[in-house]
This record gives C-alpha cells, sequence and structure tokens, in this order.
C-alpha cells in the first residue's frame, strides 16, 4: 500500500485504513507499508489525534500504535463519482459470477452506512442494471444514476442525447423516453426504452447523453421485459450491413471471435445435425469480416451482404500477395 509521492490527506487515510483492520502496529511496518519513514508516520499519528481520531500509542520495543478500543470509522462518505464507482464493480463481479457472496456482502455494507438517498439510489441501480461484461466507457454519474433511478421507478426520463456522428458543436433538442432497462455490454452503458417523439423502442448510449432527469408521473413497462435479450436484437437491427453466413464450426469456436453482444448463432435448420450454424450480426462496416472468417479456418458461406464478397476477394489476393512477398526474401 505505498503511497510514496501522496499528498498529506491521502496518506493518512491509508494510515487509518491500516489502523482499522485491527491489532497494533508497529511504527516500522507503518513507515515500510506507507512508503514514508517513521518520523512522518509519528507526524500522521498526531495529525488523526487532532482530527479526533482516538489512537492509541505503545513505547517500548514492541510498541506501536492501534485504534482505541471500540472505536469505528463515522459514516461512509461518498460522492455520486465514488459511489457509482463502486457500484459498477460491484455490480459486474455479481453479473460475471451470481454465487459471488463478497460482493453481494460489500454492497449491502455499503448501503448501510450511505445517507438514506444515496442508498436509494444506489439500491436503484444495482437493481436496474444488467452487467454481464466489463465496462470502461466512461459515463457521467449523474446521468446513470438517473437513468437507473427513471428504470427502478418507471418514471419518464428527458435526455439530451447526441447522435451517431452528430457534430459535437450542435445542442441536440431533449427527448422523452420511458426507459424499460439499462445494460452495459462490450464497454459501454445503453439504455432500452419507448422514444416518444418516435413512438417506437429505441437504445440510448449513456456516453452520449449530456444530461438526463426523471420527470413527473409514472407508466407501466412490458411485462417480463429482458433487458440484455432485447438489447442484443436491436444490435442486429439498424445498422447499414445485415450480414449472414453459415459456418460449418463448432459454436465455441465462433464465440471466440464473435462474442454474443456482436453476432447471434443458431444451428442451421432444426435438426440438421451436421454442424452447419447460421451467424447473424449487423454492422457498419465490411472490411474487418474477411479477416475473421479466414482465423476461423472453417468452410463457409456467404448469404448476404453480396458486398461481402469482393472484400473477400480483395482479402485473399492480399494474403497471397504477402506469402509471395516472404518467399522472395526467403528466396533472396
Amino acid at each position: 500500500m505505498s503511497v510514496t509521492g501522496a499528498g498529506t490527506g491521502a496518506r493518512m487515510l491509508a494510515l487509518l485504513e491500516l489502523l482499522e483492520s485491527g491489532g497494533l502496529r508497529g511504527r516500522s511496518e507503518l513507515a515500510r507499508r506507507l512508503g514514508v519513514d517513521e518520523r512522518t508516520v509519528r507526524r500522521d499519528v498526531v495529525r488523526l489525534l487532532d482530527a479526533g481520531i482516538p489512537v492509541e500509542s505503545l513505547r517500548g520495543r514492541y510498541g506501536g500504535y492501534r485504534l482505541a478500543q471500540g472505536y469505528r470509522l463515522p459514516p461512509l462518505m461518498l460522492t455520486d463519482d465514488e459511489a457509482v464507482a463502486v457500484v459498477v464493480a460491484l455490480a459486474a463481479a455479481r453479473g460475471r459470477d451470481e454465487s459471488d457472496v463478497p460482493a453481494a456482502t460489500a454492497a449491502a455494507k455499503i448501503r448501510r452506512v450511505l445517507p438514506a438517498r444515496s442508498a436509494e439510489r444506489l439500491a436503484s441501480l444495482l437493481s436496474a442494471a444488467v452487467v454481464p461484461d466489463d465496462a470502461d466507457e466512461p459515463v457521467a454519474a449523474s446521468v446513470l444514476l438517473a437513468a437507473a433511478d427513471a428504470v427502478s421507478e418507471h418514471h419518464p426520463l428527458e435526455i439530451v442525447h447526441r447522435r451517431r456522428g452528430e457534430a459535437t458543436g450542435t445542442a441536440p433538442a431533449p427527448r422523452v423516453v420511458h426507459p424499460y432497462g439499462l445494460v452495459r455490454r462490450s464497454g459501454r452503458w445503453y439504455l432500452l426504452g419507448l422514444a416518444l417523439d418516435r413512438g417506437a423502442e429505441r437504445t440510448f448510449r449513456l456516453d452520449r447523453m449530456e444530461r438526463a432527469r426523471a420527470l413527473p408521473g409514472r407508466f407501466r413497462p412490458p411485462p417480463g421485459y429482458d433487458a440484455a435479450a432485447r438489447l442484443e436484437e436491436l444490435q442486429a437491427t439498424g445498422y447499414r450491413y445485415d450480414v449472414r453466413v453459415r459456418i460449418r464450426a463448432a459454436e465455441q469456436d465462433v464465440r471466440r471471435f464473435l462474442p454474443a453482444s456482436v453476432a447471434r448463432v443458431s444451428l442451421d435448420g432444426p435438426g440438421t445435425g451436421d454442424g452447419w450454424l447460421r451467424v447473424e450480426l449487423g454492422t457498419d462496416r465490411l472490411d474487418w469480416l474477411p479477416g475473421v472468417l479466414a482465423a476461423l479456418d472453417r468452410p463457409f458461406v456467404v448469404e448476404r451482404p453480396a458486398e461481402l464478397l469482393p472484400l473477400l476477394d480483395e482479402f485473399v489476393l492480399r494474403l497471397r500477395a504477402r506469402v509471395n512477398e516472404a518467399r522472395a526474401d526467403v528466396g533472396s
């Protein structure tokens, strides 16, 4: 837990965390763990005492510091950004393993010590979000919490959402959505719901939302709505190209290159039993698919679109040219 170069506040928090873990901590041990000298440890202990935290000092060869018996940290206070970061991590852990008891108990402990309103909002986020994989696309905490609130409480949501390719200098008009579900997939958060201006179900990326706020009133979501499954269906439509390829391969081999977030995979006809799969996906570009199909190294048939066929021919020619270049280099 070295905090070498950290500010005084960060170092004091690290020191308090070590003392909170229990037992007597020697000055040399604390200095080593914090990456500072023993004199700095003594000064930081004095600062903790000045802040009202009862640190006991024991002198002698085996002396050191410990927290006074019965001392407990005050209620946990997190900013919205900090709370969202913690809850997202816990939700991701539980999404990967539903039996992850530490993640569930940690979430429960956090909710118990947070102020009531913050605990309610974070509980809404945990219950509303479906997190099947890791995420790293930044989303404003206020947007994520507002979306989770609206999904959980069935409130209409007003959003300012920048469409794909829309210039950053423009000011998108607010839109009102009946939010049905919140899903994180392939590094992005998605809100699914009824867009009232279109009268149709739409998917919105939260990293493109400039703001979101719940509106008065309530709506009734569709019964049994499965946000994660519905996102897969919607992501396969609305793209420039609708791709369908038959591949003779095991599904686990196909999934190495085309995960569930990218493509739908099914048997090519009921009861065929010949090992052929139907792979369907939507995409705005086709240039990446020849490399994927080549990497699979299995028989395949392109059913659509026709635009993929010349790209496959070009890929074969480029690969053959690379092989000829390599042979020429070896021969020289």
